[in-house]
């Protein structure tokens, strides 16, 4: 597939709220650095490489970046690449953020915020850095079994009021997190870790969401259990590789396209700082899985979880 074909469109559409978004996006966590990702001693990336990244995911389609002002490296930040490389926002362009955790300045990470008024700091640092009077999404991720969520997630439903945030969604969350949410604001995604292997209660989720016409938005769906740290070329399972070979496409690409066929509600937020993988992750939005071959990849995935 030659780069000018390549369209995250090739994929389909689904809407957070009233915001008709691309179901293959972009994930911006990956993005401020090379190597692991959310660490103090992360090496910065090249400024022109991620600003260019940025506007190459925009030219080939993706309306849907995801961030948070906690994606930061030395010398670099999530959002304020993406305010350089994209302000003025095109029209259709959804950023959605998440607030809950905190970095300090050394990037080390620090006490989760658990006030209103932490959370409004939070909200009111990601419109500065990303240039906004208003955010399109703010995901209150929490860690754990934190408590005060209704009070938190109250919170976020009054700065939505107030008109500084368009929608609210949730992340690292279980079923219960989104009915107690749901009884104080709309929910319009869920932001939890998915990918093949994941766990029978993520599968729970995913169901949930699908059944409540909320977006379903997998973290980690290329990393699996190396997380932050991303995942290398060579520990892939022989299945995927199999499947892989047969399409003639990549083994992340077939991870991202069995995710995306796991319902119409599904979103993917892949997240890289390198063009190739960029268009490589994007040109998945067009591959359709045989029978044959989905359900290998479920096979995999049953026994895996």
């Amino acid at each position: 597939m030659t780069t000018n074909m390549i369209n995250a469109a090739d994929a389909g559409t689904w809407r957070l709220g009233d915001l008709a978004v691309n179901r293959l996006g972009f994930g911006a966590m990956r993005l401020p650095q090379t190597g692991g990702a959310l660490v103090p001693d992360a090496v910065p990336r090249d400024r022109g490489q991620a600003v260019a990244v940025l506007r190459r995911a925009v030219e080939l389609g993706v309306n849907h970046i995801d961030t948070a002002a906690f994606y930061f490296s030395p010398l670099r930040s999530a959002n304020e690449l993406i305010n350089s490389a994209l302000s003025p926002y095109p029209d259709g362009l959804a950023i959605a953020t998440k607030v809950g955790p905190a970095r300090d300045a050394s990037g080390r990470w620090a006490e989760h915020a658990m006030t209103p008024e932490a959370l409004r700091a939070q909200v009111e640092e990601n419109l500065r850095q990303l240039g906004r009077d208003h955010l399109d999404l703010v995901n209150l991720r929490i860690l754990g079994s934190h408590d005060r969520f209704a009070e938190r997630f109250g919170a976020l439903a009054e700065m939505r009021r107030a008109g500084l945030i368009r929608h609210l969604g949730l992340s690292n969350v279980r079923p219960h997190h989104v009915a107690e949410a749901q009884a104080i604001a709309p929910v319009v995604c869920v932001q939890n870790p998915f990918g093949i292997g994941a766990f029978a209660e993520q599968e729970q989720m995913l169901r949930l969401c699908g059944e409540q016409g909320i977006a379903f938005v997998p973290f980690y769906s290329l990393a699996g259990t190396r997380r932050e740290g991303g995942r290398s070329g060579g520990d892939d399972e022989p299945a995927v590789g199999a499947v892989a070979r047969e399409l003639g496409a990549s083994p992340a690409q077939i991870r991202l396209a069995w995710t995306l066929h796991q319902g119409p509600h599904v979103l993917a937020i892949p997240g890289t700082g390198d063009l190739a993988h960029l268009e490589q992750n994007i040109a998945a939005a067009a591959i359709r899985l045989p029978g044959e071959a989905l359900a290998a990849l479920d096979a995999l995935h049953r026994r895996a979880a």
